[in-house]
């Protein structure tokens, strides 16, 4: 059952487009969002809120 669901909701990287590296970790439904996920984040070492874009 495990492999069903991990095939589902894959976990996926976010990487700061600012260009700092730094990262988020999460899982996202495939069924609902097929496409790249691009969120706004806080990323700490600009100490700003900045896309993140997901990373294979």
């Amino acid at each position: 059952m495990a492999s069903k669901s991990a095939a589902v909701r894959p976990v996926i990287t976010l990487r700061s487009t600012a260009g700092t590296g730094f990262t988020y970790t999460t899982a996202k439904n495939r069924r609902n969002t097929p496409d790249r996920l691009e969120l706004i984040k806080f990323d700490p070492v600009v100490r700003k809120r900045v896309p993140f874009r997901e990373t294979r």
